[in-house]
């Protein structure tokens, strides 16, 4: 299986650079995976898509203002982009300088701190503060992380938009951006419809917006993203399957921390690590459906969503939305997706 195979032609003036003034005024694209058959509306029709019972799960990480500018001891600039915190004094950034930073090598942050170089892997680098916690630094020092396809600097709108109104657990670097179409208008329509919620905890990481570089796809190796499923979750989307409700996935974060914490077959509570990677030919335990926006070409939420639909279901979809004119990526429209027939591992 080639990354070849998940390209696709997009004109770049459907990259969505700014976000919609409404949240739930962004159209929504559905997609029946086991019949190839797909459906223009709005995401405002998300509750008609769902039947009284059924339960979201939604990604409740908040977004850090992740990006940085520190110097080395030398003088030369660095930039960092936060990938996961390991602590309050440590986490792993990818690291961008005119030369490669080295194990021991001290680098001056703007109010005074220094980091540490404990560790290199490729472009990523371990850091260790000497004073604060990486969080308060982050909070005075950085910036909104907005993705390498947003051609414009943060502004200060983005400290609110590029967060779900139901963001609670700071360690993102990037938006589970699905969740970014939900406002009280919408929550409140998907209760009077009986759709119940739940949450998961998954800190999106800097390695979402690293290419694909292997040709094979099954060569390919994810980064590490941490990630809570806590016993109530587990308990509600149990008590969802048992009364014959669906679970939806809202983005491709939860849908990654439900098949890791059902990857055996059996739902439990996870905490830790993910390095999950869904392609064509993997099988879902967990979700009946997935909310999600479109994706890059040749990205691994392309290929996942191709896992759960089928890709050239899902790629003459997109086809269909280059030409419908829908907005692209994370400030852009979104899918409600229900999956092929052979995406699902059977009860």
């Amino acid at each position: 299986m080639l990354k070849s195979d998940f390209t696709y032609d997009l004109p770049p003036e459907l990259i969505a650079q700014e976000p919609l003034a409404e949240r739930s005024a962004s159209r929504m694209l559905v997609l029946d995976g086991n019949s190839g058959q797909w459906q223009d509306s709005w995401i405002r029709a998300l509750p008609e898509c769902l039947n009284p019972g059924d339960l979201l799960i939604l990604n409740d990480t908040r977004v850090l203002p992740a990006r940085l500018h520190a110097h080395k001891e030398t003088g030369g600039a660095v930039e960092l982009l936060l990938d996961r915190l390991l602590g309050e004094d440590e986490g792993w950034f990818l690291a961008k300088s005119s030369k490669a930073l080295r194990p021991g090598m001290m680098l001056q942050l703007a109010q005074g701190d220094r980091a540490e170089v404990l560790e290199k892997d490729g472009m990523d680098v371990r850091l260790r503060l000497h004073q604060a916690s990486w969080l308060a630094v982050l909070e005075s020092e950085g910036s909104m992380p907005l993705p390498p396809y947003i051609h414009r600097a943060p502004e200060a709108r983005d400290q609110e938009r590029y967060q779900t109104v139901y963001a609670d657990k700071p360690g993102a670097v990037a938006a589970p951006t699905a969740g970014l179409h939900f406002d009280q208008g919408l929550l409140e329509a998907l209760d009077a419809r009986g759709v119940e919620r739940r949450f998961v905890t998954l800190h999106v990481g800097a390695g979402t917006f690293l290419p694909v570089r292997s040709e094979q796809v099954q060569e390919h190796q994810m980064h590490a993203e941490t990630l809570i499923v806590s016993p109530d979750t587990v308990a509600a989307i149990t008590a969802t399957k048992a009364r014959g409700g669906r679970v939806i996935a809202v983005g491709t974060t939860a849908c990654r921390a439900l098949e890791t914490a059902g990857q055996d077959g059996t739902l439990r509570p996870y905490v830790g690590e993910t390095r999950l990677f869904l392609y064509p030919g993997k099988k879902f335990q967990v979700i009946d459906a997935l909310l999600t926006n479109f994706h890059l070409p040749e990205s691994t939420l392309l290929m996942l969503v191709c896992a759960f639909a089928g890709t050239e279901c899902m790629l003459a979809a997109y086809q269909h939305a280059v030409a419908a004119r829908y907005r692209f990526f994370s400030y852009g429209d979104a899918m409600f997706i229900t999956p092929a027939a052979l995406s699902r591992c059977l009860p």
